[in-house]
């Protein structure tokens, strides 16, 4: 794999562009080092690239001890998409845009999804991308950040979710007071499974079109925020992946787990960019489980740890 997936003799590696691009694969590298500490099994890799520009590097674990599924993608692309793409990309319509132009764009971006045996471990999401379009056709060039980590447990365990938020709260306080209420709120927006009226989990940051200032202070944020993925989530996973366990909690994970399909294919703005940018369906659908679970009719028991689970999904909690 090259030293750089940018444009050879295009693209500054001084760059945001290049210094984006370093800062998520340093972290895929030390993350995936270490879930295999914990593991005990190595991530597979393959590097790939895209005939239309770019490329990038996947690494799933699978049938670990710990994780049934653990997956850290990087990519790194670049070209022209389509009308559809750029509304997916921005969240909008956008004025003057027909459905058959396409737009130079460029985007990087580092996603992980990690979903372990234990039904009291929790599952883990992160995402974090950079994303530059140039001016084209009178649509002024647009550049912005995004991204978050958020935690999706099957069970409620105050604590565990207190030291997972905190985390996040005193990184984002560091840069800004206002990021931790104006992202955790986001979060609890975005992760909405609309039809079931819940969200996908219980939360973290999320933040999207970020441009509002310096790019070098949003980079120095989302460095800290991807760096501190470890920190945040091991600490939960090893104090649980050894609890016991019985069927019945394990059928609720993977109920939840349906739960997270569901938001990943109906809802998910990363999912549906990559696909309508003709991305690597692998990596793309890396986030999705291993396995997964639908029951018609499911009912959770009054005064139940399942029913305490869905009463903080349908009201999102401060933690």
């Amino acid at each position: 794999m090259p030293d750089s997936l940018l444009r050879a003799g295009i693209d500054d590696q001084d760059s945001m562009k290049g210094k984006f691009e370093r800062v998520i694969r340093d972290a895929q590298d030390s993350i995936c080092a270490a879930i295999s500490e914990v593991d005990g099994t190595p991530f597979h890799q393959d590097a790939w690239t895209r005939e239309s520009g770019g490329g990038g590097i996947t690494r799933v674990l699978k049938d670990g001890k710990v994780w049934e599924k653990a997956g850290v993608n990087v990519s790194v692309v670049y070209g022209s998409m389509p009308a559809e793409a750029y509304r997916a990309a921005v969240g909008r319509d956008v004025k003057d845009l027909k459905d058959a132009d396409r737009v130079p764009f460029f985007a990087a971006g580092i996603s992980s999804v990690m979903h372990p045996w234990n039904p009291h471990a929790p599952t883990m999401h992160f995402n974090y991308r950079y994303f530059e379009t140039e001016e084209w056709n009178g649509i002024p060039g647009q550049w912005w950040f995004g991204g978050g980590t958020d935690i999706t447990p099957s069970y409620v365990v105050k604590e565990d979710m207190e030291h997972f938020h905190g985390t996040y709260k005193n990184i984002c306080d560091k840069h800004d007071p206002a990021f931790y209420p104006k992202f955790k709120t986001w979060c609890d927006e975005y992760f909405q499974i609309k039809h079931r009226g819940e969200t996908r989990g219980l939360g973290g940051i999320f933040f999207d079109d970020l441009n509002d200032r310096d790019p070098e202070k949003i980079l120095a944020f989302s460095t800290e925020c991807v760096n501190s993925v470890v920190d945040a989530y091991v600490p939960l996973v090893k104090k649980h992946m050894n609890d016991s366990y019985t069927e019945t909690e394990k059928q609720w994970q993977q109920l939840r787990r349906g739960r997270y399909v569901e938001f990943n294919l109906v809802y998910d703005r990363g999912t549906t960019f990559g696909l309508k940018t003709g991305g690597r369906i692998e990596s793309i659908l890396m986030s999705l489980p291993k396995t997964a679970g639908w029951e018609y009719d499911f009912q959770v028991a009054d005064g139940s740890p399942e029913a305490e689970f869905l009463d903080a999904a349908r009201n999102p909690r401060t933690w």
